[in-house]
């Protein structure tokens, strides 16, 4: 039976096998989170091209997620992870949950800021911030989270547990 998850990982409801529900990722892991929150962005730059649009000149919305994955990627790499690397290693980082919020649209010609910072490990799951600013940093355009999970690439399946070698790293840049 499938339990359904507030944030702070309390159970909200057990439903009834009457009524098949998707298991939370929240389920993924009960264990202790290790925080490794911080002030420290990684920024990111792009420079808002024609292929980024729509028909109106403004930045389609799935372009955010690809800023906001090229982002996540140079981060690791400016860590010492080479994204190529860890799926050679038979690893891979699927995003499992994400939640966005539109401020306001980058358009045509315009530079912009993808911000993020890793906010927390828990168990297998690594949760990131997005902040998407213009080049002055003062209003957000773009704002999110997105959890990934630790899989096996060849299984199919989510590991117990990160790489230790990605852990270690990834602790100590906080």
């Amino acid at each position: 039976m499938a339990l359904l998850y507030a944030k702070d990982n309390s159970i909200l409801t057990e439903p009834s096998s009457a009524s098949p529900q998707l298991s939370s990722t929240r389920a993924l892991d009960a264990r202790p989170s290790l925080n490794a929150t911080t002030e420290k962005w990684f920024e990111y730059v792009v420079h808002v091209q024609p292929h980024h649009t729509d028909y109106s000149g403004q930045v389609w919305h799935g372009t955010y997620l690809a800023w906001m994955e090229e982002a996540r990627v140079e981060y690791f790499r400016s860590l010492g992870i080479n994204f190529a690397d860890l799926v050679k290693m038979g690893c891979d980082l699927p995003v499992v949950e994400l939640s966005l919020r539109y401020h306001r649209a980058f358009s045509l010609g315009e530079t912009a800021i993808v911000k993020t910072r890793m906010h927390e490990i828990a168990g297998v799951r690594i949760n990131w911030d997005y902040l998407m600013t213009s080049t002055d940093k003062l209003d957000p355009y773009v704002s999110g989270q997105v959890t990934l999970v630790a899989i096996d690439r060849d299984k199919g399946k989510i590991l117990r547990q990160l790489p230790p070698a990605v852990k270690e790293i990834l602790l100590k840049a906080h």
